[in-house]
């Protein structure tokens, strides 16, 4: 499967990204290198081979889900940006604008 300047132009798009010629050119030969990679992966005869799901043995080390008191608001705020009426401040990243 080839990948083409067409299909990058498309998928940048999508993900709202614009890109210069040159950079189309070199992306759409990585990504064909890396499906190529892909491809090569796909024909590996895997029969019998257990899936691995961890790659390094370690166990999880679980403790007790419980609630603690360690600070109060004051303190926890201490280092907040900016807050209002106890709450910490953020920018707005949802416009309200009904005329759309």
């Amino acid at each position: 499967m080839e990948i083409t300047k067409e299909e990058i132009k498309h998928v940048a798009a999508l993900s709202r990204l614009e890109f210069k010629d040159e950079e189309l050119d070199q992306f759409t030969s990585q990504m064909d290198k890396i499906i190529e990679m892909a491809e090569q992966l796909g024909e590996v005869d895997t029969e019998g081979v257990p899936e691995t799901t961890q790659v390094v043995d370690r166990d999880t080390v679980y403790r007790e889900d419980k609630p603690e008191h360690w600070q109060d608001r004051k303190e926890m705020l201490k280092n907040v940006p900016e807050t209002t009426d106890g709450f910490i401040k953020v920018p707005v990243i949802i416009d309200k604008d009904d005329n759309d």
